[in-house]
């Protein structure tokens, strides 16, 4: 560089160096909004002149840099602007001598920012350059001066923001800040929201919320739709066809969206999807959006609007929705399962909800109470078999619904009726749509001159359209009144009249779906509360009917062995009186089930071969074989497997099975018949009662091995 040069440069500014030159000037662009890109034109362009004043300032035009990329960007964050970002990797690397910018205010709106840049900028030694002048980040009065220029850029942007903010909310606490009009209105001239004059769409809205009561669900509602050929009214708000009705297949958004809508109750809202800064994601802008309910929101007027619905049975519907969540604090919506009760039977030791489980192949319903488990890592609270539950709770329902058969009958009569006529409608008004775009479509082909060809065809085709769109329709509508006709007939009425006589037919009739047995049971229970008696087979059941009323049960439940039974004891006392009387197996069977008594399992009377077990196992020393019986064949603290088995309270079973797993000291004696023989001494029968006592906790896999590993045997 020749000494001219350098004099230039000193006049021009004492802070330009020599190394500055050497690297690339860059000059930073950027308008906040598409709408001042269009607008503010004369922004755009003395930004772009930057350009030239780095080369005034000695700079090639080669190595002049015009970063443009954050164009209709906001600066009060860099998350979407990667124009800034790659010049704060060109500062890094040490490649930028000079940024140039129309205001500092250009380059960031916000102080983290901000200093970031300046921290960079200082390192690197890299200037900044506005229209006032030029500023070195290492000297100490420059950098001052661009730290309160950062600052008054964020705190205008807070200002101008504040401004716009508190003109929505001013606007928003008189119901007048509207958005696009939702599903089923149209905007008026004044700018305000009223019913679709279409009386096709106003049905359909309507329908949409009675068959969702009706279907009980947001997926049963869809299928609804989809069944009867039933599709949604849509205005666009952009594109060419704006505010032009369509008539579109319906979808889970759009029905979830109107169903939670208060609009459609008359009410306003606003301020109901705020930001939560703690659930942004970088980059992506739309994220952290939380819903609040109406009441939460920040503006909210009830009777605003033209409303479909009462208020009444929005919140109904809310509710309803509420309860279908898929959640542990949610009932949850009607399920293909077999269980009858998923998601109302509750504990009643802690208050949650039971989870429904199918065990088997037959599909077994049981009820556990693991919601702490899960969660906690607790032990499980309670479980029981799902089938006697669900056999009761269905006996207590036809006992409701008998005395109401009558009046049962001729609300579905009416049901039926009411929504044959409704479908009919729909579709009446279907087809004379159908038939108003076919006449205007020969309208508009017969006003067409006739020389006019090119016009001509295309009209012609759309009126062939038209004419084969209606002729579909009305062959669809006459399907659908051969299936459905308007007027029930006889024989169906007399069906219906026959059913409600005998509900419990109907309740277990092949026609009757799960979903149908679920759904009765749900508007006549609100839930059902159920408590096991410690381990034993009694459980305490209060059914909660709606409307308040509670009514409560003791429930015997299947339990799985003889000592989960509330009265073993008096049953063995029982067993051993009748066989000192000489009766037989049989008898004794038949006398215990004469007497009340019953065994664990499934099974709902005694059997011979059961007595046998039970007096196997309880048979004393006496009755015993004779090889059993002869004590010189058991070495010093060995004890016969039976006669352990019974001292530890245990089945003989589960002695086996231990012995099997390797958890004691065995062995076979032959001269016996092959029996087992363990050994044991007073610290290993201990061991025994240790392993009988201990509960495994979730997640435990096995039980411990300082249990099952029994203590080295001395040699005999």
């Amino acid at each position: 560089m020749n000494d001219s040069t350098r004099c230039v440069q000193a006049v021009i500014s004492p802070k330009l160096k020599d190394y500055h030159l050497t690297r690339q000037a860059v000059v930073y662009i950027r308008q906040s909004s598409p709408q001042q890109i269009v607008e503010h034109r004369e922004s755009t362009a003395r930004q772009y002149a930057l350009a030239e004043r780095a080369k005034l300032l000695g700079w090639p035009s080669d190595r002049v840099i015009v970063v443009d990329d954050d164009q209709g960007q906001s600066g009060r964050s860099m998350a979407m602007r990667l124009g800034f970002q790659r010049l704060l990797a060109e500062v890094g690397l040490d490649h930028v001598g000079i940024i140039f910018s129309l205001e500092m205010s250009r380059l960031a709106r916000s102080n983290k920012d901000w200093h970031q840049l300046l921290e960079l900028c200082g390192v690197f030694r890299t200037l900044l350059a506005d229209a006032d002048g030029l500023y070195d980040p290492t000297d100490y009065n420059d950098r001052l001066l661009l730290g309160l220029q950062g600052m008054m850029s964020e705190a205008e942007l807070h200002i101008l923001k504040s401004r716009m903010v508190e003109g929505m909310r001013n606007k928003a606490r008189r119901g007048e800040l509207l958005n696009h009009p939702p599903l089923g209105y149209v905007r008026t001239s004044e700018g305000d929201f009223e019913l679709d004059p279409d009386e096709q769409v106003q049905d359909v809205v309507r329908l949409v919320f009675d068959a969702f009561l009706q279907q009980g669900s947001l997926h049963g509602l869809l299928r609804y739709l989809k069944a009867n050929n039933i599709r949604l009214p849509i205005r666009p708000h952009f594109g060419p066809n704006r505010g032009e009705l369509e008539w579109r297949r319906p979808n889970r958004v759009t029905l979830s969206n109107t169903l939670h809508h208060p609009i459609y109750a008359g009410a306003y809202r606003w301020g109901h999807r705020k930001i939560d800064p703690r659930r942004q994601k970088p980059g992506r802008p739309g994220t952290g959006r939380t819903v609040n309910r109406p009441d939460e929101c920040e503006v909210f007027i009830r009777d605003r609007h033209p409303a479909y619905i009462g208020w009444e049975r929005f919140e109904a519907i809310q509710r309803r929705l509420q309860e279908n969540r898929a959640i542990a604090e949610s009932m949850g919506a009607t399920r293909g399962g077999p269980s009858l009760l998923s998601g109302l039977v509750v504990c009643g030791r802690c208050g949650r909800r039971l989870l429904t489980g199918y065990v088997g192949k037959t599909n077994r319903v049981r009820y556990t109470c693991a919601r702490a488990m899960i969660d906690y890592g607790e032990p499980q609270c309670q479980s029981l078999s799902g089938e006697f539950l669900d056999n009761f709770v269905a006996h207590q329902v036809m006992k409701v619904l008998q005395p109401a058969a009558l009046e049962v009958s001729l609300t579905a009569e009416a049901d039926l009726r009411s929504e044959r006529e409704r479908l009919d409608t729909h579709w009446q008004k279907r087809l004379e749509r159908a038939g108003f775009e076919a006449d205007r479509a020969a309208r508009q082909y017969g006003a067409v001159e006739p020389e006019n060809r090119l016009v001509a065809r295309e009209l012609e085709r759309r009126w062939e359209a038209a004419l084969q769109e209606a002729q579909v329709l009305e062959e669809e509508y006459a399907r659908f009144c051969r299936e459905q006709p308007a007027e029930l007939t006889n024989g169906e009425r007399n069906a219906i009249r026959q059913l409600s006589h005998n509900v419990p037919r109907l309740w277990n009739a092949a026609a009757t779906t799960v979903e149908d047995r679920q759904e009765v049971v749900r508007m006549l229970l609100d839930r059902v509360v159920v408590d096991v008696q410690g381990d034993s087979e009694q459980v305490e059941t209060t059914l909660h009917w709606a409307g308040g009323f509670t009514s409560c049960h003791r429930l015997v439940r299947p339990v799985a062995r003889y000592e989960q039974l509330s009265n073993y004891r008096e049953l063995l006392e029982r067993i051993d009186a009748l066989h000192r009387q000489g009766y037989s197996s049989g008898k004794i069977a038949e006398h215990l089930n004469e007497e009340g008594f019953f065994p664990p399992k499934r099974t709902d009377h005694f059997t011979g071969q059961m007595i046998v077990r039970l007096l196997g196992d309880r048979r004393p020393a006496c009755h015993r074989p004779q090889a059993m019986a002869d004590p010189t064949l058991l070495k010093e603290h060995e004890h016969w497997l039976p006669d352990l088995a019974r001292r530890l309270a245990i089945p003989v079973a589960t002695m086996h099975k231990w012995q099997r797993l390797g958890w004691v000291h065995s062995r076979k004696v032959d001269v016996a018949g092959g029996r087992w023989a363990i050994w044991a001494d007073n610290e290993e029968i201990e061991r025994m009662h240790r392993i009988r006592r201990y509960t495994r906790t979730w997640p435990e896999p096995q039980y411990p091995a300082s249990l099952t590993t029994p203590k080295p045997k001395p040699p005999s």
